[in-house]
């Protein structure tokens, strides 16, 4: 595979967000309609402790991906309320059309004490198009689990053959501070479940890429398409430590491959997209979302400091 890279697509700081926040737009995520491309993304605000919250938003561009023709100005979806799992906020939201509805699986953050934050994954469904979104219920359809002890987040979900299709992650581990005064660090796999209805969800808590850096390895925000006669796993991966400011440390995009959506091989080598020389993606690549549109294959990411600039657009190039 070879990626030819579009550029910037959507700078935040360029733009006047809703509901009060400024900068990052990340995870951005694509919702196909006949006359635009609608991407939701999540950005932030300060709280008044001085923590952030990620808020969802999105922006309309035009079918050839060149223009911003609307940014909502609008809360898409409240945050949880007190004590809920995502009451701190909610990142990613994955959306997909299933028949004549617009649903949604959202990565729902809240803080704890002993560690930073925990996440579980909701349900979510839109009545007017897209333009907003009410959840089922205010606790997850994923949590924690015997085996897949805390961290479960990053839903990207498919309908295939009218069966649902899962790939999230979850976290093992914690590793303790290095250090006084930092935090402890997560680390996190990508595993799979499956469904009959979206919201009850078979799982066996397995990670299903294999590592490439160490057992510590994180993996972050799945994204699956079809092409060629072969399901395509894109995702991102880190070291597990000294990645927020060491860019040999940071998020790189990953890739695996599989013919029955059981078995992956990973296969990095052929990904066929780096970090640029210089510029806004030249210290870290992450949270790819992989989409067809115009005859074409597309990805949607994020570049340095966790998407702070925005997200770019590559195309696939064919033979």
């Amino acid at each position: 595979m070879k990626w030819r890279k579009l550029g910037l697509i959507f700078n935040p700081n360029h733009h006047k967000l809703p509901f009060g926040c400024f900068g990052y737009a990340q995870a951005p995520q694509v919702l196909l309609f006949e006359n635009r491309i609608r991407i939701y993304f999540s950005t932030r605000k300060v709280d008044h402790n001085g923590k952030y919250l990620s808020h969802i938003a999105f922006i309309d561009m035009d079918k050839s991906l060149t223009s911003v023709i609307h940014l909502a100005q609008h809360t898409v979806l409240e945050l949880g309320s007190l004590g809920c799992f995502d009451q701190h906020g909610i990142f990613p939201l994955n959306v997909l059309h299933h028949g004549n509805r617009i649903i949604g699986y959202t990565s729902g953050i809240h803080r704890k004490q002993s560690v930073p934050i925990d996440t579980a994954i909701g349900f979510v469904e839109s009545f007017d198009g897209g333009d907003t979104f009410q959840r089922l219920g205010p606790g997850p359809i994923l949590a924690s689990t015997l085996h897949e002890p805390c961290i479960i987040g990053d839903p990207f979900v498919k309908v295939i053959n009218g069966q649902f299709h899962m790939w999230y992650i979850f976290s093992p581990e914690w590793l303790p501070a290095s250090t006084q005064g930092t935090t402890p660090e997560r680390v996190y796999k990508i595993a799979y479940a499956s469904s009959v209805d979206g919201l009850t969800w078979q799982r066996n808590g397995q990670p299903i890429i294999a590592d490439k850096i160490n057992k510590q390895e994180c993996q972050a925000l799945p994204s699956l398409i079809f092409f060629d006669h072969r399901f395509h796993l894109f995702f991102c991966y880190r070291h597990a430590i000294d990645f927020r400011s060491n860019p040999l440390n940071s998020y790189r995009i990953g890739y695996a491959y599989s013919d029955d959506l059981i078995h992956w091989h990973r296969d990095d080598e052929h990904v066929g997209i780096d970090v640029s020389k210089s510029g806004w993606d030249a210290q870290m690549q992450c949270y790819p979302h992989v989409f067809a549109a115009n005859g074409n294959i597309y990805m949607l990411y994020n570049g340095n400091e966790f998407g702070r600039l925005g997200f770019g657009l590559a195309i696939l190039e064919q033979g």
